[in-house]
């Protein structure tokens, strides 16, 4: 059964009443649900509606650890109920439970209020993870196919596993403590594990505001935190952004944060990292 056909009401499991032309749902269940001598075929279908509530519920508490920790269990738990409600999975794998709690959390923000920057950078931070993990992996680029090419026509295309981050706190090395404090499997997207305990996260110690660049990235199977420089993060903003090599380095020039010296070393070392996609 899909999972966009079961769209659960409340934080109880209670599925809606009427379907989606308007027949009740007691009669839609009857049509593909045989009932037996103890339960009605609405009473079965509501069984696995509240089972496939407390599993997407689970999935999306073993995605955002981080931001449990900043939360608190209590907080966390009324926030995962508003968004899920707001935005069941529509999709074929849970992985995807995520995609819009950003713009979520951006649209109502007293969900995080007072913690809104570092709760919303880690829901950036986490969603990234997630992406890094199983997001595709062109083709990448042999920097020898460069050589001899006009920089002013080659724009380069970053990994589609790869984000780029502006972050206001050092929340890479936060979740990576709080991930091991946990046990989780910090390369994985979607625990499957269903008869977890669930532990008491919160914040031991106070975030201190720092600018972090950071890239996401999946490198043999493995995703990693890369701090960057500014310079290195302007230059890879600039590639994301369509401009040309050329273009991109005269905007690193103009804004002084490297010299072009570098370049070249960050190319090279991008490029073993498999950062750029092979050029079309």
């Amino acid at each position: 059964m899909a999972s966009a056909v079961m769209h659960p009401l409340a934080a109880k499991g209670g599925m809606q009443s009427k379907w989606r032309d308007g027949r009740p749902m007691r009669k839609v269940a009857s049509a593909f649900i045989k009932p037996n001598d103890r339960l009605t075929s609405f009473e079965r279908l509501e069984i696995y509606n509240r089972q496939y509530w407390y599993r997407i519920k689970d999935c999306f508490y073993e995605d955002y650890p981080g931001l449990r920790a900043i939360l608190g269990e209590r907080r966390f738990e009324r926030l995962a109920c508003a968004y899920l409600m707001q935005h069941p999975s529509q999709s074929f794998t849970l992985r995807n439970l995520g995609r819009w709690l950003v713009e979520f959390l951006q649209a109502e923000p007293h969900w995080i209020m007072p913690l809104n920057h570092p709760a919303l950078d880690m829901a950036r931070l986490e969603w990234a993870h997630i992406e890094a993990f199983d997001n595709e992996a062109k083709p990448p680029l042999e920097i020898d196919s460069l050589l001899g090419v006009d920089p002013a026509q080659i724009r380069l295309q970053l990994q589609p596993h790869l984000t780029l981050l502006q972050l206001r706190y050092e929340l890479d090395e936060f979740l990576i403590q709080t991930k091991q404090s946990e046990g989780l499997r910090s390369e994985a997207s979607n625990a499957m594990e269903l008869n977890r305990t669930h532990r008491r996260s919160r914040l031991k110690r106070p975030l201190r505001p720092k600018t972090v660049f950071l890239a996401v990235h999946r490198h043999n199977n493995t995703v990693y935190y890369k701090r960057l420089q500014p310079g290195q993060f302007r230059l890879l903003c600039a590639f994301q952004a369509t401009a040309t090599v050329a273009e991109a380095c005269e905007q690193l020039a103009e804004s002084a944060q490297a010299d072009l010296g570098q370049v070249k070393s960050w190319f090279e070392a991008w490029a073993a990292l498999g950062w750029f996609c092979k050029l079309e």
